[in-house]
């Protein structure tokens, strides 16, 4: 069994049996939680959480994250409950605001997320007590609507945990009002991450409620090798690419604007130019990577994780970046503790 609280998160890789095995492994092996992104178009999170259900038997199971506009509240809560019989109170809904250029690209305007969000997940907790439900705000509305579920089964309201795939200020702050917790963002620094538990704290403080309830596991970006290096080579172009199709999470992280502006530029733009990628990369240091990213050996990655714990991170998530080494990242977590974290400190970056 896990020695402690772990998660595991599949992005795009590895290859879908691998991505099971690997699933089932972590849940043999005591993992709290595996979550599947649904980044950009390249995997949509409901089927590999069905898939991951089916062949899994204690996990909780949810997206990291799906987002709060191309779904709506009514199905979205349809989604939940089906998955709920599938995997009877296992189901995990991580849900964020989504990111530009993909809404608008899909024909998506996004104005004012924290308001939107809010109304969402209140309609979507009302819709799974199974009561007829009547909400209308300036986002979502639902008239006169009710789950009706699989034939035969029970009319038993159905308890899905939303955690907000929360970045800025204001969300971090206000997302102990309307969610059960916050899901802290990959691709940040162990500094961020402080800063968000804080933000979550005050939050939930204001509102009267005790912080200890609000959940805010830490999905971390993990790229692992015997070679070290050949490791941060991998998380180096993954970050160069994150960087540059959302700035506001280096930033958010302590990067300067310059810095942003450097690589942006390299980039020439994004998407990004052909061979972009590559200039850029030569502008992410090791020092960037690993102030952003869990890469390098399986100790390397290991000592990267308990830095996010000792931040204030509930439990590491390491999200997979090298699919050749999937079921070495779950064996390796498995032995996860945060004893030591006390002697781990964030380490600088040069940007």
């Amino acid at each position: 069994m896990a020695a402690s609280r772990v998660g595991i998160c599949f992005p795009d890789r590895p290859e879908f049996p691998a991505m099971l095995q690997a699933a089932q492994r972590a849940d043999e092996l005591g993992f709290e939680s595996i979550w599947v992104f649904e980044t950009r178009l390249a995997r949509d999170w409901v089927s590999q959480a069905g898939a991951i259900a089916a062949v899994t038997k204690r996990a909780k199971i949810g997206p990291g994250v799906t987002n709060s506009w191309s779904r709506p509240a009514a199905l979205m809560a349809l989604t939940c409950a089906t998955l709920d019989e599938l995997a009877p109170g296992r189901i995990l809904l991580g849900l964020g605001a989504w990111w530009e250029p993909l809404a608008s690209k899909v024909g998506v305007h996004r104005r004012m997320p924290v308001e939107q969000i809010q109304e969402y997940v209140a309609a979507f907790q009302q819709l799974l007590t199974l009561e007829r439900v009547t909400y209308h705000g300036e986002f979502v509305r639902v008239d006169d609507l009710e789950l009706d579920l699989a034939h035969d089964r029970p009319r038993d309201s159905i308890r899905v945990p939303v955690l907000i795939g929360a970045t800025g200020p204001r969300m971090l702050h206000l997302a102990p009002q309307f969610a059960d917790g916050v899901l802290l963002n990959f691709m940040t620094s162990p500094e961020y991450t402080a800063d968000a538990v804080a933000r979550i704290t005050a939050g939930a403080r204001e509102v009267g409620r005790d912080p200890s309830t609000v959940s805010h596991p830490q999905i971390i970006s993990c790229a692992m090798d015997e070679d070290g290096d050949k490791a941060r080579d991998v998380a180096r172009e993954m970050l160069t690419m994150y960087l540059g199709q959302q700035p506001h999470i280096g930033l958010a992280s302590g990067l300067s604007q310059d810095y942003i502006d450097t690589l942006h530029d390299l980039l020439g733009g994004w998407p990004p130019e052909p061979g972009g990628i590559e200039r850029a990369k030569t502008h992410v240091d090791d020092a960037v990577v690993n102030h952003f990213c869990a890469a390098g050996t399986a100790d390397e990655c290991l000592s990267a994780a308990r830095r996010y714990v000792a931040a204030g991170a509930e439990y590491p998530i390491p999200v997979v970046l090298t699919p050749e080494t999937t079921m070495d990242i779950v064996e390796a977590f498995a032995q996860f503790t945060p004893q030591d974290a006390g002697a781990e400190t964030p380490q600088g970056t040069s940007a």
